[in-house]
C-alpha cells in the first residue's frame, strides 16, 4: 500500500461562489464584496495557476470541467465525495448541504477510466443523506493507507456509527475525536478533519489544542507516534490560514511534495518549515479567493487517485 500518489483529480470550477448552505458550519468562510461572476474568474485564475505549478514539477492532474448546469459553488472540493483505492474500489460519500449532492457525477468515473484507471466497486454511503446522516469524504477521513487507520473529527459532516462502516468495509482501524475551534468565545466543532490534520509518509502536520479532550488528543498522539510519525504541531491560528489542509504528493522521480497555499505556508515559521523540508519539499499557490469565500483550500480541491491502471 501507499500512502502518496502521483495521480490527482481536480474539478475546475464554473459557477464558485461563497455556499450559503456550508456557511452554516464552516467558520472558514467568510463574505466577499465581489459579484459572483468576479469571485468565480478569481477562482479560476487560482486554479488554473495551482494546477500548473503541480504539473511543473511532475504530479499527473487530470482536470474535469464542473457542468454548467448544475449550480455547485463547491464543485472545486472533490474530495468531499468520492474517494479512490488501490484495489479499485470507489467511496462515494452523504453531503451536508443538499446543493454539493450534485457534485458526484458519473462523467468524473468515465473520464478516468478514459484516463486508464479500472473502477471495480463503488461502496455508495449517500442513502445516509435520507437521515440526515453525513461521512464527507477524505474531508472528514484522514486515511493512513499503509497502517490501515482512519481518524475521523466528528462534526455534523462526519458521523460516528458511519464512520465505522466504513473502516469494516474499507478495512481501517478507527480513530475517533472530537476537535473544536473557538467561534465568538464558544468551542465549536471543526467542519472537517482535513483543516487541522495532514497525514503524510513520515510525518503529520496536527493542531493539537483543538482536540480539547486529553485522553482523546493523547490516543491520536499514541498511534501516530506508533508509526514512527514525526509530529509538527500548528497552532489554532495558523489552522485558521489553512495550515493543516496540506496534502503529500509525488511529482517527477517520485519526490515527494507538501501541497499547500500561501497562506498556510506563510503562516509557518522557519521552524517548523525546516521540519517539513527535512521530509519533502513544500509547494505553495496562492488560493485567498478560494479560500475565503469556500472556506476550504489545497488539500480540498485534490481527490488522490489510487486505483490501479486498466
Amino acid at each position: 500500500m501507499q500512502q502518496t500518489t502521483n495521480t490527482i483529480l481536480m474539478i475546475r470550477p464554473v459557477h464558485f461562489r461563497m455556499n450559503e448552505q456550508t456557511a452554516i458550519n464552516n467558520y472558514f468562510q467568510e463574505d466577499l464584496d465581489l459579484k459572483n461572476a468576479e469571485i468565480n474568474a478569481k477562482a479560476q485564475q487560482e486554479f488554473d495557476a495551482y494546477v500548473e505549478k503541480l504539473r511543473a514539477v511532475g504530479v499527473n492532474v487530470i482536470v474535469e470541467d464542473d457542468d454548467k448546469l448544475m449550480d455547485t459553488p463547491d464543485s472545486i472540493f472533490p474530495n468531499n465525495w468520492v474517494s479512490f483505492h488501490e484495489n479499485g474500489n470507489v467511496g462515494l460519500y452523504p453531503m451536508f448541504a443538499e446543493n454539493r449532492r450534485k457534485e458526484r457525477r458519473e462523467e468524473v468515473f468515465m473520464r478516468l477510466e478514459k484516463e486508464g484507471f479500472k473502477i471495480n466497486n463503488i461502496i455508495d454511503y449517500t442513502e445516509a443523506e435520507n437521515e440526515g446522516v453525513f461521512l464527507e469524504g477524505t474531508g472528514s477521513l484522514l486515511l493512513d493507507r499503509v497502517n490501515d487507520k482512519a481518524y475521523c473529527a466528528l462534526s455534523p459532516r462526519a458521523d460516528e456509527s458511519l464512520f465505522i462502516e466504513f473502516c469494516e468495509d474499507f478495512e481501517y482501524t478507527p480513530i475517533v475525536f472530537t476537535a473544536n475551534q473557538t467561534v465568538d468565545g464558544k468551542r465549536m466543532p471543526i467542519y472537517h478533519t482535513n483543516v487541522m490534520m495532514c497525514l503524510a509518509e513520515t510525518f503529520a502536520v496536527i493542531c493539537l489544542e483543538t482536540i480539547d479532550d486529553k485522553k482523546e488528543r493523547k490516543n491520536v498522539l499514541k498511534n501516530l507516534t506508533e508509526d514512527n510519525k514525526e509530529i509538527i504541531k500548528i497552532t489554532e491560528e495558523q489552522m485558521a490560514n489553512f495550515a493543516g489542509n496540506m496534502l503529500q504528493v509525488k511529482g517527477k522521480d517520485d519526490k515527494r511534495y507538501l501541497i499547500m497555499s500561501q497562506a498556510a505556508y506563510n503562516s509557518l515559521t522557519q521552524a517548523q518549515i525546516n521540519k517539513i523540508e527535512k521530509h519533502c519539499a513544500i509547494l505553495s499557490s496562492s488560493l485567498e479567493t478560494i479560500e475565503t469565500c469556500g472556506g476550504g483550500s489545497a488539500r480540498c480541491m485534490m481527490a488522490e487517485v489510487f486505483l490501479p491502471k486498466a
